[in-house]
């Protein structure tokens, strides 16, 4: 006796009267058909997870925030991959020309996703702030396109595996879904690891929609040609070629295109540009008589027309107000804040933490930089470590007079935990008695919720503060990349924004004694301390590793 419930035999229809889809003409044996087609599953799922990841690396590293960007990008393709399941639907009666029409589209839409978003950021110059509608909307675009096509993908496999050998539902479905995620998982780490590294965002892109284009192709016109009329073989071979022309194309002209859209972001006097394994460097000026900039990720970290004001605002006051004989630098690969340390006679030791070696060999070996650093990293007292502030706070058991965190804004998701409740107790913990932090903070009148947030978050890890703010005297940078350093805002910075903070309540001072500052007097940096006081925003909560605050 049968059960009303069981599952039918492989091949005979589950209900009377119900036909089962038409046997397919293959050129192979139909278990071999088979194991094509879950691999082709595979390949495909694996391409569709690079071009999601591409998207949110490419979003944050342009726009910042990678939270924000992972969930706009995961969540609209998400949704959109719903939409592509249902759309496909209609050709399920026509399966093979539609899975290898919907193939070559996401070959060429995921392929060429990061070069077209890359060129309309780099020639437009407008992709910060939520007013800037044309390169958001753009990735949002992308996601919707990419998330429909891969949604496409799993209704006409379904048609197809069935079509070689009919089983019950549950059980293709079990395979195409285990050849889907082990597929996914090899694209998830191939990108970071492999793609990434190797080729760049942009060649790597390009490389899997030649592989997706491929893939798909090869079983649409391979395994399932004589499903297809000749019209329709011709048509997505013709599909095809230009598809992969078009990749190949790209792929052999992409360093051109680089070159053309860092002059475009950076203007015509790039000296410098490589990737160290940890950011993208690019140096820019220094020779005759152009001011030298230095951008981290395609973020302004050093502006050659007014760094000295900064690096002035940050060091001196945190050494003027006691003992300064060993001092800590975390950040500070460009050497900047060590050549302000070290025009104290009574530096007998600075310990220099930063992330990125190749930072620090250019400001080391780049005759502009290390000029404009006073080659403080040539220095004796100097002792550089390549190791990320956190983990060498966590580690370390010295203890300074004075500790410097000249770190990036606390805007983007990389640097919330430097700006974290826990940070600043490891930082407390590296105080010697009378032992003074300065932060920098970010800019007091363009953010002030998220500057004030840091001076909460220092005082909820046991340290009084004193917070100030400087003038940026510097004109805002106008095009390209270096809107990339403004706020999240996207208001341009007229200051900048530093806590002075110890056990006890420090004093906001220069030393007369010390060598004088070519920017700061007492009486500005009292004025200016004022300045902040007034913008404060009370009652913020302090941000830490597992709720950060600045995001908000």
């Amino acid at each position: 006796m049968i059960e009303p419930h069981a599952h039918a035999p492989p091949g005979v229809p589950r209900h009377p009267g119900e036909a089962g889809p038409e046997q397919a003409r293959l050129p192979v044996r139909p278990g071999t058909g088979r194991f094509l087609v879950l691999l082709g599953v595979f390949v495909c799922a694996a391409c569709g997870l690079v071009y999601e990841l591409e998207l949110v690396a490419l979003a944050s590293y342009l726009i910042g925030d990678s939270v924000t960007q992972a969930s706009v990008v995961l969540s609209v393709m998400v949704f959109a991959m719903g939409i592509g399941s249902l759309a496909a639907k209609r050709l399920r009666h026509r399966a093979a020309a539609g899975f290898g029409a919907v193939e070559a589209a996401l070959a060429l839409v995921g392929g060429c996703s990061a070069i077209a978003l890359y060129a309309v950021f780099a020639w437009s110059g407008d992709w910060v702030g939520l007013g800037s509608g044309g390169p958001r909307w753009l990735l949002v675009a992308f996601s919707l396109a990419i998330g429909l096509l891969i949604g496409a993908e799993i209704p006409l496999l379904m048609e197809l595996i069935q079509r070689i050998r009919c089983q019950d539902a549950g059980g293709a479905v079990a395979d195409l879904f285990a050849a889907d995620y082990v597929g996914a998982l090899v694209g998830g780490l191939a990108f970071p690891f492999l793609l990434l590294p190797q080729f760049g965002q942009l060649t790597g892109a390009l490389l899997t929609g030649m592989v997706n284009a491929a893939a798909g192709g090869a079983l649409a016109l391979g395994l399932f040609r004589r499903d297809l009329t000749r019209r329709g073989r011709w048509l997505l071979l013709i599909a095809n070629v230009v598809v992969l022309s078009v990749l190949a194309a790209a792929t052999a002209l992409v360093d051109d295109f680089e070159r053309a859209a860092r002059q475009a972001v950076y203007g015509g006097h790039v000296r410098v540009a490589l990737r160290t394994g940890v950011q993208e460097v690019v140096l820019t000026g220094g020779t005759d008589g152009r001011p030298l900039d230095l951008f981290l990720d395609g973020r302004l970290r050093v502006n050659g027309d007014d760094e000295r004001a900064y690096h002035e605002a940050l060091v001196h006051p945190a050494l003027s107000g006691g003992p300064h004989a060993r001092v800590l630098v975390l950040g500070g690969g460009d050497g900047l804040a060590a050549r302000e340390v070290l025009r104290h006679p009574g530096v007998r030791r600075v310990d220099l933490v930063d992330p990125d070696p190749g930072l620090v060999r250019l400001a080391r070996r780049d005759p502009a930089l290390s000029a404009l650093n006073g080659h403080a990293l040539t220095d004796r007292r100097v002792h550089v470590a390549a190791a990320g502030p956190f983990r060498w706070l966590r580690d370390t058991r010295r203890t300074y007079d004075v500790v410097i965190a000249d770190l990036p804004d606390p805007g983007s998701t990389s640097s919330t935990k430097l700006y974290s409740q826990e940070f600043y107790g490891l930082a407390r913990r590296a105080l010697a008695p009378g032992g003074r932090l300065v932060v920098h903070a970010g800019p007091v009148t363009a953010r002030p919720r998220a500057f004030w947030t840091v001076e909460a978050t220092i005082r909820a890890a046991g340290l009084s503060t004193v917070p100030y703010r400087v003038a940026d005297l510097a004109p805002a940078p106008a095009t390209g990349l270096a809107r990339a350093a403004l706020p999240l805002s996207g208001a341009a910075c007229d200051d900048w924004g530093f806590v002075l903070a110890a056990r006890a309540r420090p004093v906001l001072t220069l030393d007369p004694h010390e060598p004088p500052s070519g920017t700061l007097s007492r009486a500005a940096l009292r004025a200016d301390a004022r300045a902040a006081a007034r913008t404060r925003v009370p009652g913020l909560p302090p941000s830490t590793l597992v709720h950060p605050r600045y995001l908000d």
